[in-house]
């Protein structure tokens, strides 16, 4: 969100139910020690106002769910999911889908990271082609999770710059997005590597969304 205000993105709106813990401020830059105990996306929209003062940013302190999430979604130009399991990717996920809203998609954990776009037009692949659905208690959900599994603070940094910019491409209509491209970063190795990827025709989301292409 800061790399997005300071490029002069001219509305954001911030999503989180959740409150600042000392334990969030080695990865979520946006909050500082004073701000412990705040609703994030207060502390958040402060530091992105005190950047940039022509951003308008709105906030929502809930956590976003059935026709309250798609409401959020069909009036944002594109949506950026930074959330921490695989419940809310999902419900993001079919969101946008449903309102063919492009979704900029990160995730870090430990010393391993991922980026990659869904533009949900007719060719897109979606999320769920990518990920079978999960739960969030088992070894796989713990995973993904970073609270649960640790992550090294400047690997968030970077997959959130990655997500900006990939953002910015789709808003400007520059570049090539990574649609139906995974970017995998291994941080231990600092290699980058990319996974092609397509729609699944069985998807139970994207597949019978009634998107033109779809069956």
């Amino acid at each position: 969100a800061m790399y997005l205000a300071a490029a002069g993105v001219g509305h954001l709106t911030l999503a989180d139910f959740d409150t600042v813990d000392l334990s969030n401020l080695q990865r979520q830059i946006a909050h500082g020690s004073a701000d412990i105990g705040r609703p994030k996306v207060e502390s958040a929209a402060d530091s992105l106002r005190a950047l940039n003062p022509d951003t308008h940013v709105d906030t929502r302190q809930e956590r976003l769910e059935g026709e309250a999430l798609r409401k959020a979604v069909r009036a944002a130009d594109i949506v950026l999911d930074a959330s921490d399991n695989f419940t809310t990717r999902f419900a993001v996920n079919a969101a946008c889908v449903a309102e063919r809203t492009p979704l900029v998609s990160g995730a870090a954990v430990g010393l391993d990271g991922q980026v990659t776009v869904f533009s949900n037009d007719a060719d897109s692949p979606c999320y769920h082609c990518l990920y079978d659905d999960r739960p969030d208690d088992g070894p796989q959900g713990s995973w993904a999770n970073c609270s649960a599994s640790g992550v090294l603070a400047p690997l968030v940094g970077v997959i959130g710059s990655m997500q900006a910019l990939e953002a910015i491409k789709l808003l400007a209509g520059i570049g090539k997005p990574l649609t139906g491209r995974l970017l995998i970063l291994d941080a231990a190795r600092l290699e980058w590597r990319e996974m092609r990827y397509r729609r699944d025709a069985h998807c139970p989301v994207c597949a019978t969304a009634g998107i033109p292409g779809t069956t």
